[in-house]
């Protein structure tokens, strides 16, 4: 197995997202489509559609608990918010996304799982987007419809971003063999789902169908709290939106998000910072890493 390739500040300002065109406004930074959130766990949709607007994305669309999206909307306010129907458990009925289905095709990144705990809606919505040129992002409570689905039956451009327990539910494994083994696992599993995957911990792994991987060191301790991994499926969806490839967008946005916890590690304490608090780290750090590489102020005679 080859050495993973380390994700460092230069490797990304050489790795340069693509360019933006002015003149298209917010068009031109795309549209991300979130659906995740239940009555129990609203913040969680609302952590990754900021997270994807700090990114740079320019126009955003909330999907969520029909009982929610008024208070979605007051608190996002950035965002059209979709109201969907729900069990009596809170979580998003099945059906309920079929209503979607012309919003997903005007997407550049549709991101599915914050804060869902049934995975059926966002099964469903992979199945019927299947053919959709959009980067899909799916976490969380989206994860646990992946185990079923063969890999013909969802978009081809998917991201995965799965912790040590849901990679082990996944692969039908033990978290102990994931966490010894992190590399080899996370090039398995995108062999085997045919995905970008982006294991995390406290080294994160991410590994392409076709074998490459890359290798995140960068973060802290604090970063271990929720609603983090919502913000960094946000950043993720963020940067797909904008034209990043996926496995780009996957790379970007992990040092991303790991270098915002060590600036609030630094400012507000190693643990008890917030995820909320992350947001506002993404937008400097992506203009910081986006500039053009330094070159010699003199040529070579």
């Amino acid at each position: 197995m080859k050495r993973a390739t380390e994700i460092t500040p230069a490797l990304l300002r050489r790795w340069r997202l693509p360019a933006l065109d002015s003149r298209l406004g917010k068009v031109a930074r795309g549209k991300v489509l979130v659906v995740g959130g239940s009555d129990e766990i609203p913040g969680a949709a609302i952590l990754a559609a900021t997270a994807a607007l700090r990114a740079g994305a320019g126009t955003l669309v909330i999907a969520t608990s029909a009982t929610l999206a008024v208070h979605v909307a007051v608190a996002v306010p950035e965002a059209r918010v979709i109201g969907l129907r729900t069990t009596r458990a809170g979580e998003l009925a099945k059906g309920a996304v079929t209503k979607l289905r012309e919003v997903v095709d005007g997407c550049d990144a549709v991101l599915i799982g914050p804060g869902m705990r049934d995975p059926r809606a966002g099964q469903e919505l992979l199945a019927a987007a299947k053919r959709s040129p959009a980067l899909f992002v799916v976490d969380a409570g989206g994860l646990d419809g992946l185990s079923n689905a063969r890999a013909a039956s969802r978009p081809v451009n998917t991201v995965i971003t799965p912790h040590a327990g849901e990679m082990a539910r996944l692969l039908d494994i033990g978290p102990d063999e994931v966490l010894a083994t992190p590399q080899a696992i996370a090039i398995r599993a995108a062999e085997q789902l045919r995905v970008i995957v982006v294991l995390k911990g406290p080294v994160t792994y991410v590994a392409a169908p076709d074998g490459t991987c890359l290798v995140n060191r960068a973060g802290n301790l604090g970063l271990g709290t929720s609603g983090s991994g919502d913000t960094l499926a946000g950043v993720i969806a963020g940067l797909g939106a904008r034209g990043a490839s996926p496995i780009q967008a996957a790379a970007w946005a992990i040092h991303v998000h790991a270098k915002a916890g060590d600036v609030l590690a630094r400012s507000v304490g190693p643990l008890g910072y917030l995820a909320r608090e992350l947001l506002d780290e993404i937008p400097r750090l992506v203009g910081t890493y986006a500039k053009a590489p330094r070159r010699n102020a003199r040529r070579s005679s």
